[in-house]
Protein backbone atom coordinates (compact mmCIF):
# COMPACT_ATOMS: atom_id res chain seq x y z
CA UNK A 1 0.00 0.00 0.00
CA UNK A 2 1.35 2.98 -1.27
CA UNK A 3 1.52 6.20 0.85
CA UNK A 4 0.03 9.72 0.16
CA UNK A 5 1.44 12.07 2.91
CA UNK A 6 4.85 10.20 3.92
CA UNK A 7 7.96 10.10 1.66
CA UNK A 8 11.48 8.63 3.10
CA UNK A 9 11.95 11.29 5.76
CA UNK A 10 8.26 12.64 7.24
CA UNK A 11 6.22 14.83 5.00
CA UNK A 12 7.68 17.65 3.67
CA UNK A 13 7.50 20.34 0.66
CA UNK A 14 6.64 24.41 0.58
CA UNK A 15 4.90 26.16 2.80
CA UNK A 16 1.32 27.31 1.82
CA UNK A 17 1.26 24.55 -0.66
CA UNK A 18 -0.79 21.37 0.63
CA UNK A 19 -0.20 19.69 2.64
CA UNK A 20 1.95 22.09 4.19
CA UNK A 21 -0.51 24.37 5.46
CA UNK A 22 -1.90 25.06 8.64
CA UNK A 23 -5.17 22.86 8.53
CA UNK A 24 -3.56 20.36 7.51
CA UNK A 25 -1.40 20.17 9.88
CA UNK A 26 -3.91 20.78 12.48
CA UNK A 27 -5.53 17.64 11.13
CA UNK A 28 -2.36 15.49 11.24
CA UNK A 29 -1.72 16.29 14.79
CA UNK A 30 -5.44 15.43 15.62
CA UNK A 31 -4.49 12.14 13.78
CA UNK A 32 -1.59 10.70 14.98
CA UNK A 33 -2.89 11.51 18.39
CA UNK A 34 -5.67 9.32 18.00
CA UNK A 35 -2.67 6.92 16.63
CA UNK A 36 -1.13 7.25 19.86
CA UNK A 37 -4.54 6.62 22.11
CA UNK A 38 -4.69 3.30 20.77
CA UNK A 39 -2.22 2.01 22.96
CA UNK A 40 -1.91 4.70 25.59
CA UNK A 41 -4.42 6.57 27.90
CA UNK A 42 -2.85 9.90 28.19
CA UNK A 43 0.53 10.22 25.63
CA UNK A 44 2.59 12.95 25.58
CA UNK A 45 4.82 13.95 22.95
CA UNK A 46 7.65 16.41 21.68
CA UNK A 47 7.75 19.04 19.51
CA UNK A 48 11.43 20.46 18.52
CA UNK A 49 11.68 22.65 15.33
CA UNK A 50 14.44 24.44 13.65
CA UNK A 51 14.47 28.26 13.17
CA UNK A 52 12.30 28.38 9.93
CA UNK A 53 10.12 31.29 9.92
CA UNK A 54 6.85 28.89 9.08
CA UNK A 55 7.78 26.83 12.29
CA UNK A 56 5.57 29.25 14.58
CA UNK A 57 2.47 28.84 12.33
CA UNK A 58 2.87 24.54 12.29
CA UNK A 59 3.93 24.27 16.07
CA UNK A 60 0.84 25.86 17.41
CA UNK A 61 -1.18 24.03 14.54
CA UNK A 62 -0.06 20.68 15.32
CA UNK A 63 -0.17 21.48 19.17
CA UNK A 64 -3.84 22.01 18.99
CA UNK A 65 -4.38 19.08 17.21
CA UNK A 66 -2.71 16.83 19.77
CA UNK A 67 -4.53 18.70 22.33
CA UNK A 68 -7.97 17.95 20.27
CA UNK A 69 -7.15 14.74 20.70
CA UNK A 70 -6.62 14.51 24.38
CA UNK A 71 -2.52 14.25 24.10
CA UNK A 72 0.11 16.61 26.28
CA UNK A 73 2.14 18.75 24.38
CA UNK A 74 5.97 19.56 25.78
CA UNK A 75 7.56 22.09 23.46
CA UNK A 76 11.76 22.36 22.94
CA UNK A 77 11.55 25.55 20.62
CA UNK A 78 14.92 25.38 18.00
CA UNK A 79 16.61 21.80 18.75
CA UNK A 80 18.48 19.46 16.39
CA UNK A 81 16.53 16.26 15.40
CA UNK A 82 19.01 14.06 16.83
CA UNK A 83 17.84 16.19 20.50
CA UNK A 84 14.61 15.35 19.66
CA UNK A 85 14.81 11.92 19.19
CA UNK A 86 17.19 11.85 22.29
CA UNK A 87 14.80 13.82 24.94
CA UNK A 88 11.65 11.67 23.28
CA UNK A 89 13.90 8.37 25.03
CA UNK A 90 15.70 10.17 27.96
CA UNK A 91 12.27 11.79 29.21
CA UNK A 92 9.95 8.51 28.28
CA UNK A 93 7.83 10.15 26.01
CA UNK A 94 5.61 8.38 23.57
CA UNK A 95 6.67 10.48 20.49
CA UNK A 96 9.00 12.92 19.33
CA UNK A 97 7.92 15.44 16.37
CA UNK A 98 10.56 17.59 14.66
CA UNK A 99 9.62 21.00 12.40
CA UNK A 100 12.30 20.68 9.97
CA UNK A 101 13.15 20.22 6.36
CA UNK A 102 16.26 19.79 7.12
CA UNK A 103 18.97 20.91 4.45
CA UNK A 104 15.76 23.02 1.75
CA UNK A 105 15.68 26.30 1.51
CA UNK A 106 12.83 28.26 4.07
CA UNK A 107 10.32 28.50 1.88
CA UNK A 108 10.08 23.97 2.78
CA UNK A 109 9.09 22.46 6.07
CA UNK A 110 8.28 18.86 7.03
CA UNK A 111 7.45 16.99 9.84
CA UNK A 112 9.15 13.48 10.73
CA UNK A 113 8.20 11.84 13.40
CA UNK A 114 10.64 9.64 16.32
CA UNK A 115 9.16 6.61 18.51
CA UNK A 116 10.04 6.91 21.91
CA UNK A 117 12.75 4.81 21.63
CA UNK A 118 14.45 7.67 19.38
CA UNK A 119 14.16 6.16 16.02
CA UNK A 120 12.27 6.35 12.93
CA UNK A 121 8.99 4.90 12.91
CA UNK A 122 8.03 1.98 10.80
CA UNK A 123 5.91 2.33 7.16
CA UNK A 124 2.97 0.49 8.68
CA UNK A 125 2.99 3.27 11.41
CA UNK A 126 2.89 5.89 8.90
CA UNK A 127 0.01 3.97 6.70
CA UNK A 128 -1.79 4.03 9.94
CA UNK A 129 -2.02 7.68 10.43
CA UNK A 130 -2.84 8.44 6.46
CA UNK A 131 -5.84 6.14 7.35
CA UNK A 132 -6.76 7.69 10.77
CA UNK A 133 -6.28 11.36 8.20
CA UNK A 134 -9.60 9.89 5.75
CA UNK A 135 -11.59 8.93 9.17
CA UNK A 136 -13.90 11.92 11.04
CA UNK A 137 -12.42 13.75 13.68
CA UNK A 138 -13.28 12.83 17.13
CA UNK A 139 -12.94 15.50 19.81
CA UNK A 140 -12.35 14.79 22.63
CA UNK A 141 -14.46 15.64 25.77
CA UNK A 142 -13.50 19.47 26.84
CA UNK A 143 -11.99 17.88 30.23
CA UNK A 144 -9.82 15.53 28.55
CA UNK A 145 -8.21 18.15 26.18
CA UNK A 146 -4.51 17.76 26.39
CA UNK A 147 -2.34 20.54 27.48
CA UNK A 148 1.34 22.44 26.52
CA UNK A 149 3.85 23.93 28.35
CA UNK A 150 7.62 24.56 27.50
CA UNK A 151 10.40 22.32 28.46
CA UNK A 152 12.81 23.57 30.35
CA UNK A 153 16.55 23.56 29.45
CA UNK A 154 16.07 21.47 27.09
CA UNK A 155 19.19 22.59 25.07
CA UNK A 156 21.39 22.17 28.23
CA UNK A 157 20.17 18.29 28.56
CA UNK A 158 21.22 17.93 24.98
CA UNK A 159 24.39 19.91 25.28
CA UNK A 160 25.48 17.41 28.18
CA UNK A 161 24.21 14.29 26.03
CA UNK A 162 26.31 14.75 22.81
CA UNK A 163 29.27 15.22 25.72
CA UNK A 164 29.15 11.62 27.24
CA UNK A 165 29.09 10.31 23.75
CA UNK A 166 33.04 10.82 23.81
CA UNK A 167 35.30 9.74 26.53
CA UNK A 168 35.41 12.00 29.84
CA UNK A 169 39.33 12.08 29.19
CA UNK A 170 38.77 14.06 25.97
CA UNK A 171 39.97 17.84 25.59
CA UNK A 172 39.96 19.81 22.59
CA UNK A 173 41.82 22.82 24.61
CA UNK A 174 44.62 24.43 22.31
CA UNK A 175 42.36 23.32 19.49
CA UNK A 176 40.71 25.86 17.08
CA UNK A 177 37.41 25.08 15.34
CA UNK A 178 35.09 27.07 13.38
CA UNK A 179 31.52 25.91 13.93
CA UNK A 180 29.20 26.45 11.15
CA UNK A 181 25.36 25.55 11.94
CA UNK A 182 23.54 26.65 8.49
CA UNK A 183 21.57 29.44 10.45
CA UNK A 184 19.47 26.18 11.81
CA UNK A 185 18.37 24.43 14.65
CA UNK A 186 22.16 23.71 16.34
CA UNK A 187 23.18 27.74 15.83
CA UNK A 188 22.65 27.83 20.18
CA UNK A 189 24.04 23.98 21.01
CA UNK A 190 26.89 23.40 18.30
CA UNK A 191 29.39 25.96 20.08
CA UNK A 192 28.40 25.26 23.40
CA UNK A 193 29.28 21.36 22.87
CA UNK A 194 32.57 22.40 21.29
CA UNK A 195 33.15 25.34 24.22
CA UNK A 196 32.63 23.53 26.76
CA UNK A 197 35.10 20.26 25.76
CA UNK A 198 37.79 22.90 25.99
CA UNK A 199 38.12 24.38 22.00
CA UNK A 200 38.61 27.53 21.05
CA UNK A 201 35.15 28.26 18.65
CA UNK A 202 34.72 30.29 16.14
CA UNK A 203 31.20 30.44 14.42
CA UNK A 204 29.82 31.48 11.20
CA UNK A 205 26.36 30.41 9.77
CA UNK A 206 24.84 30.64 13.43
CA UNK A 207 22.65 33.87 13.47
CA UNK A 208 19.40 32.70 12.19
CA UNK A 209 16.53 35.62 10.70
CA UNK A 210 14.09 32.59 10.24
CA UNK A 211 14.63 33.02 6.26
CA UNK A 212 18.60 32.72 6.08
CA UNK A 213 18.45 28.32 6.80
CA UNK A 214 20.73 26.97 3.95
CA UNK A 215 21.30 30.03 2.59
CA UNK A 216 25.05 29.64 1.97
CA UNK A 217 26.28 28.23 4.44
CA UNK A 218 26.15 24.44 6.62
CA UNK A 219 26.61 20.88 5.14
CA UNK A 220 25.25 21.53 1.51
CA UNK A 221 27.78 24.80 1.11
CA UNK A 222 30.68 23.54 3.09
CA UNK A 223 33.12 26.70 0.97
CA UNK A 224 31.66 28.78 3.56
CA UNK A 225 33.22 27.08 6.06
CA UNK A 226 36.77 26.56 3.88
CA UNK A 227 37.07 30.10 3.62
CA UNK A 228 36.63 30.45 7.30
CA UNK A 229 39.06 27.96 8.25
CA UNK A 230 41.37 29.55 6.28
CA UNK A 231 40.73 33.33 7.52
CA UNK A 232 40.85 31.98 11.03
CA UNK A 233 43.53 29.68 10.85
CA UNK A 234 42.00 26.72 12.74
CA UNK A 235 42.53 23.34 12.95
CA UNK A 236 39.12 21.86 11.88
CA UNK A 237 35.93 23.47 10.44
CA UNK A 238 32.38 21.80 11.33
CA UNK A 239 29.33 22.22 9.28
CA UNK A 240 26.13 20.81 9.65
CA UNK A 241 22.52 21.14 7.85
CA UNK A 242 19.51 23.01 9.01
CA UNK A 243 18.19 20.30 11.08
CA UNK A 244 21.99 19.26 12.59
CA UNK A 245 21.35 15.65 11.68
CA UNK A 246 24.14 15.88 8.79
CA UNK A 247 27.86 16.79 8.66
CA UNK A 248 30.71 17.77 6.68
CA UNK A 249 34.38 18.40 8.17
CA UNK A 250 36.94 20.18 6.96
CA UNK A 251 40.82 20.51 7.98
CA UNK A 252 43.25 23.46 8.10
CA UNK A 253 44.61 22.29 4.75
CA UNK A 254 41.09 23.34 3.48
CA UNK A 255 40.33 19.39 2.45
CA UNK A 256 36.36 18.30 2.45
CA UNK A 257 35.65 15.39 3.64
CA UNK A 258 32.08 14.18 3.48
CA UNK A 259 30.10 11.18 4.66
CA UNK A 260 31.71 8.14 2.70
CA UNK A 261 34.81 9.33 3.79
CA UNK A 262 34.06 10.01 7.41
CA UNK A 263 31.77 6.52 7.43
CA UNK A 264 35.43 4.80 6.77
CA UNK A 265 37.46 6.98 9.37
CA UNK A 266 35.23 5.86 11.98
CA UNK A 267 35.15 2.16 11.04
CA UNK A 268 39.38 2.38 11.05
CA UNK A 269 39.90 3.94 14.14
CA UNK A 270 37.20 1.07 15.53
CA UNK A 271 39.28 -1.87 14.40
CA UNK A 272 42.85 0.30 15.78
CA UNK A 273 40.95 -0.25 19.19
CA UNK A 274 40.77 -3.54 18.97
CA UNK A 275 36.65 -3.40 18.45
CA UNK A 276 34.70 -5.53 16.18
CA UNK A 277 33.09 -4.09 13.40
CA UNK A 278 31.18 -6.96 11.48
CA UNK A 279 30.17 -4.63 8.66
CA UNK A 280 28.93 -1.49 7.93
CA UNK A 281 26.11 0.17 5.82
CA UNK A 282 26.20 2.28 3.11
CA UNK A 283 23.88 3.20 0.09
CA UNK A 284 23.62 2.64 -3.05
CA UNK A 285 25.58 6.18 -3.80
CA UNK A 286 28.32 4.99 -1.20
CA UNK A 287 32.26 5.51 -3.14
CA UNK A 288 33.59 2.18 -4.22
CA UNK A 289 36.75 3.91 -3.13
CA UNK A 290 34.94 3.10 0.76
CA UNK A 291 33.89 -0.30 0.29
CA UNK A 292 37.28 -1.54 -1.35
CA UNK A 293 39.70 0.21 1.34
CA UNK A 294 36.80 -1.59 4.08
CA UNK A 295 36.65 -5.05 2.35
CA UNK A 296 40.73 -4.84 2.56
CA UNK A 297 40.67 -4.76 6.53
CA UNK A 298 38.15 -7.08 6.33
CA UNK A 299 35.03 -5.50 6.41
CA UNK A 300 32.15 -5.89 4.33
CA UNK A 301 29.77 -2.50 2.96
CA UNK A 302 26.19 -3.49 2.23
CA UNK A 303 24.60 -0.62 0.34
CA UNK A 304 20.88 0.09 1.31
CA UNK A 305 18.76 2.45 -0.74
CA UNK A 306 19.32 5.93 -0.39
CA UNK A 307 17.86 7.07 2.59
CA UNK A 308 19.19 7.37 6.09
CA UNK A 309 15.82 5.30 7.49
CA UNK A 310 17.35 2.97 4.76
CA UNK A 311 20.27 2.66 6.31
CA UNK A 312 19.22 2.38 9.80
CA UNK A 313 17.06 -0.35 8.94
CA UNK A 314 19.47 -2.27 7.52
CA UNK A 315 21.75 -1.80 10.45
CA UNK A 316 18.89 -3.42 12.69
CA UNK A 317 18.42 -6.18 10.94
CA UNK A 318 21.82 -6.96 11.04
CA UNK A 319 22.83 -5.90 14.53
CA UNK A 320 25.76 -4.13 13.05
CA UNK A 321 26.69 -0.11 14.70
CA UNK A 322 28.32 1.13 11.40
CA UNK A 323 26.42 3.27 8.81
CA UNK A 324 26.16 6.35 6.76
CA UNK A 325 25.70 8.05 3.23
CA UNK A 326 28.08 10.67 1.27
CA UNK A 327 25.59 13.47 2.47
CA UNK A 328 27.01 13.43 6.02
CA UNK A 329 24.24 11.30 7.63
CA UNK A 330 26.44 8.90 9.68
CA UNK A 331 25.11 6.58 12.33
CA UNK A 332 26.86 5.34 15.47
CA UNK A 333 24.20 3.23 16.99
CA UNK A 334 26.17 2.32 20.12
CA UNK A 335 26.43 6.39 20.89
CA UNK A 336 22.39 7.12 19.06
CA UNK A 337 19.54 5.87 18.09
CA UNK A 338 19.61 8.15 14.85
CA UNK A 339 22.51 10.42 12.56
CA UNK A 340 23.90 13.77 14.62
CA UNK A 341 25.93 15.81 13.07
CA UNK A 342 27.38 16.95 16.53
CA UNK A 343 27.95 13.36 17.82
CA UNK A 344 29.59 12.64 14.34
CA UNK A 345 32.04 15.11 14.41
CA UNK A 346 32.94 14.41 18.10
CA UNK A 347 33.57 10.62 17.09
CA UNK A 348 35.48 11.98 14.40
CA UNK A 349 38.08 14.48 16.28
CA UNK A 350 37.89 11.91 19.33
CA UNK A 351 39.77 9.18 16.75
CA UNK A 352 42.04 12.13 15.75
CA UNK A 353 43.02 13.60 19.24
CA UNK A 354 43.14 9.57 20.83
CA UNK A 355 45.14 8.77 17.95
CA UNK A 356 47.28 12.07 17.17
CA UNK A 357 46.80 11.57 13.18
CA UNK A 358 44.71 14.10 11.03
CA UNK A 359 42.07 13.16 8.99
CA UNK A 360 44.33 13.02 6.39
CA UNK A 361 46.37 10.50 7.73
CA UNK A 362 43.87 8.35 8.56
CA UNK A 363 42.47 8.89 5.47
CA UNK A 364 45.74 7.57 3.31
CA UNK A 365 45.15 5.49 0.96
CA UNK A 366 41.68 5.76 0.52
CA UNK A 367 40.91 7.93 -2.65
CA UNK A 368 37.35 8.76 -3.69
CA UNK A 369 36.31 7.40 -7.56
CA UNK A 370 35.00 10.24 -9.84
CA UNK A 371 30.82 9.79 -10.01
CA UNK A 372 29.84 11.06 -13.18
CA UNK A 373 25.90 11.08 -12.44
CA UNK A 374 23.77 12.28 -15.37
CA UNK A 375 19.98 12.78 -15.60
CA UNK A 376 18.14 11.37 -18.10
CA UNK A 377 14.51 13.02 -18.71
CA UNK A 378 12.23 10.38 -20.66
CA UNK A 379 8.14 11.03 -21.55
CA UNK A 380 7.88 8.44 -18.75
CA UNK A 381 9.47 6.13 -16.48
CA UNK A 382 7.25 2.67 -17.24
CA UNK A 383 8.91 -0.25 -18.47
CA UNK A 384 12.57 1.24 -18.20
CA UNK A 385 14.09 -1.88 -16.60
CA UNK A 386 12.89 -3.75 -19.82
CA UNK A 387 15.14 -1.42 -22.04
CA UNK A 388 17.11 -4.12 -24.34
CA UNK A 389 19.24 -1.48 -25.18
CA UNK A 390 20.51 0.15 -21.90
CA UNK A 391 20.87 -3.65 -20.96
CA UNK A 392 23.31 -4.33 -23.96
CA UNK A 393 24.82 -1.29 -23.01
CA UNK A 394 25.38 -1.57 -19.47
CA UNK A 395 26.66 -5.28 -19.96
CA UNK A 396 29.41 -3.75 -22.10
CA UNK A 397 30.35 -0.98 -19.38
CA UNK A 398 30.54 -3.18 -16.61
CA UNK A 399 32.87 -5.85 -18.73
CA UNK A 400 35.25 -2.59 -19.53
CA UNK A 401 35.11 -1.40 -15.74
CA UNK A 402 35.45 -5.05 -13.71
CA UNK A 403 36.40 -4.21 -10.62
CA UNK A 404 37.71 -1.10 -10.80
CA UNK A 405 33.84 1.09 -11.32
CA UNK A 406 30.19 0.29 -11.22
CA UNK A 407 27.16 1.36 -12.54
CA UNK A 408 23.44 2.82 -10.92
CA UNK A 409 20.96 3.28 -12.44
CA UNK A 410 17.90 4.28 -10.69
CA UNK A 411 14.47 6.22 -11.18
CA UNK A 412 13.85 9.66 -9.98
CA UNK A 413 10.77 9.31 -6.77
CA UNK A 414 9.40 12.62 -8.28
CA UNK A 415 9.35 13.18 -11.75
CA UNK A 416 10.20 11.21 -15.65
CA UNK A 417 13.58 11.30 -14.64
CA UNK A 418 16.57 8.68 -14.77
CA UNK A 419 19.65 8.71 -12.70
CA UNK A 420 22.27 7.49 -14.73
CA UNK A 421 26.05 7.24 -12.36
CA UNK A 422 29.08 5.65 -13.31
CA UNK A 423 32.09 5.29 -11.04
CA UNK A 424 35.33 4.69 -12.21
CA UNK A 425 38.81 5.20 -11.30
CA UNK A 426 39.67 6.84 -14.83
CA UNK A 427 37.54 10.18 -14.40
CA UNK A 428 37.27 9.68 -18.24
CA UNK A 429 35.77 6.67 -18.14
CA UNK A 430 33.23 7.40 -16.07
CA UNK A 431 32.17 10.68 -17.87
CA UNK A 432 32.43 8.81 -21.16
CA UNK A 433 30.70 5.19 -19.67
CA UNK A 434 27.79 7.78 -18.08
CA UNK A 435 27.39 9.04 -21.79
CA UNK A 436 26.74 6.33 -23.38
CA UNK A 437 24.33 4.95 -21.19
CA UNK A 438 22.43 7.91 -21.34
CA UNK A 439 22.71 7.78 -25.50
CA UNK A 440 21.01 4.50 -25.51
CA UNK A 441 18.19 6.09 -23.13
CA UNK A 442 17.55 8.50 -25.99
CA UNK A 443 18.30 7.33 -29.00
Amino acid sequence: MSRQYFGTDGIRGTVGTAPITPDFMLRLGHAVGRVLRRVHDRPTVLIGKDTRLSGYMIESSLEAGFASAGVDVLLTGPLPTPGVAYLTRALRLDLGVVISASHNPFDDNGIKFFSAQGAKLPDQWELDVEAALDEPPQWVHAAALGKAKRLDDASGRYIEFCKSTVPHSLSFRGMKIVVDAAHGAAYHVALDVFHELGATVVTIGCSPDGVNINDGFGATAPQALVRAVAEHGADYGVALDGDADRLQLVDAAGRLYNGDELLFLLAADRLTQGRPVPGVVGTLMTNMAVELALRERGVPLVRAKVGDRYVLEELVARDWQLGGEGSGHLLALDRHTTGDGIVSALQVLNAVQRSGHSIAQWLEGVSLFPQTLLNVRLPRLDGWQEHAGLARERVAVERELGDEGRVLIRASGTEPVLRVMVEARDPQQARQSAERLAATLLA
